[in-house]
């Protein structure tokens, strides 16, 4: 541990301010294996700041981004419907907005299996992906024809490219930027590689809602960062960057889209822009306030939970868990809930199949487990799916089964109610 605090990965400002302290809890995405559970796991703090100069909320740094994204790490971004459909809108958007054709140039960073870029490349668009995690960057190649490099992106990564006559018209990062130890190399990549009127978008989950909601399960270690309009617009000033346009998405509880050019760009600025900067001030992002909040809220979901779900036991209820996202491993874990309130839970990944949570160690199934072994509950762990996944359990009814969703409180419902 530091004998000294942590300083910001943004400023290098000393971080005192404490914004969530979810005890100690092995790394979210380290599924286990059968032998793996009588070995002792290793458990990392899991403790969030935010600087008080520049409002970046960050955890300590002490997992090594290669412990994190691991070459068989699992995570496949198009195992979600909703998630498919969200990216071929984004396409369909930037194509008729960016007036993109043949001979333009689209760059994604962290592309994973070549989900979003598929449909650049289906109009005729050439396209790039650049990601570290060797099996998924694979799969983008082999299944989908996604020329795809394997790497770390920063500003080394871009000035090779740069160096062999690469520039992007439109550059894309979605749900990466809260993953870079190193926030100010990666955002520098950005602006090597951008061409002089080029676009880059940025999506992550916004801190206001985190905060505001206490999404405090979306913190775990492969997230390095939280990040608001605020914190991003000194980042990306600091590398030679101007934010210029924003959108709200609902996606992952709550998300922002960012579009960002050159500083000397001569993008406008757009209304809805200064709508989300508003927003934030409003909510007193700049002051110590909200962020004391989150680590009460998180408390009081805990306390629900564990309440809610042994009442449903001591009743004789029997409840299973639907996903295995790494949000889940955090709540399973700060919560300390494991086999002896949830018996299994099921995930469409086949990679994870067979294997166990860590920390709770609950087993992994596939999703025909919910049909066989009827539970009386189905606990939905990434709760940012709820409608698509209640759907395609709602079968569940036929013998009375009910869904428990955790954030932003627990509560039960059935599919035949609205109350979600």
């Amino acid at each position: 541990m530091h004998d000294q605090s942590p300083q910001c990965r943004h400023c290098k400002t000393p971080l005192d301010l404490v914004v969530a302290d979810l005890g100690e809890t092995p790394i979210a995405n380290d599924y286990l294996e059968a032998e793996d559970l009588n070995r002792r796991e290793p458990r990392y703090p899991l403790r969030a700041f935010v600087c008080r100069s520049c409002r970046l909320v960050q955890l300590e740094d002490f997992v090594r981004a290669d412990t994190v994204f691991r070459a068989d790490y699992a995570y496949q971004s198009s195992m979600s419907d909703s998630w498919l459909a969200h990216a071929e809108r984004f396409v369909n958007k930037m194509i008729a907005e960016r007036d993109l054709g043949a001979d333009s140039t689209v760059i994604e960073i962290a592309s994973n299996d070549g989900y979003l870029l598929q449909y650049f490349k289906a109009a005729g668009i050439p396209v790039t992906g650049i990601e570290l995690a060797a099996m998924v960057a694979r799969i983008a190649r082999e299944k989908r024809g996604i020329p795809t490099i394997e790497a770390f992106f920063g500003e080394a990564e871009a000035k090779s490219l740069r160096s062999q006559g690469t520039a992007a018209d439109l550059m894309i990062a979605n749900n990466v930027l809260a993953h870079v130890p190193d926030i100010n190399d990666f955002v520098k990549g950005f602006r090597i590689l951008l061409k002089p009127n080029g676009v880059a978008t940025f999506e992550f989950p916004h801190l206001l809602n985190l905060i505001q909601l206490g999404q405090f399960d979306t913190i775990y270690h492969e997230h390095f960062s939280y990040l608001s309009l605020l914190a991003l617009e000194h980042i990306f000033a600091h590398a030679g960057l101007r934010v210029f346009d924003a959108e709200e998405l609902p996606t992952h509880g709550g998300s922002l889209r960012l579009y960002v050019c050159h500083t000397e760009a001569s993008f406008d600025e757009t209304p809805a822009l200064q709508t989300i900067r508003a927003k934030e001030s409003v909510a007193e992002l700049g002051i110590d306030r909200p962020y004391l909040e989150l680590a009460a809220k998180a408390q009081q979901t805990k306390q629900a939970l564990i309440a809610l779900l042994s009442t449903l036991k001591a009743e004789g209820k029997s409840i299973a868990a639907y996903g295995a996202p790494a949000k889940g491993n955090t709540l399973l874990n700060y919560c300390g809930i494991g086999t002896d309130l949830i018996e299994f839970t099921v995930d469409r990944a086949l990679s994870k199949q067979g294997r166990y949570l860590p920390g709770s160690h609950i087993p992994i199934l596939s999703p025909d487990a919910i049909m066989a072994r009827k539970p009386d509950l189905v606990l939905i762990l990434p709760w940012n799916l709820t409608n698509e996944i209640s759907q395609q359990l709602s079968f569940i009814r036929e013998w009375g089964g009910r869904f428990i969703v955790p954030i932003p409180r627990p509560r039960l419902f059935d599919k035949s109610s609205h109350d979600h």
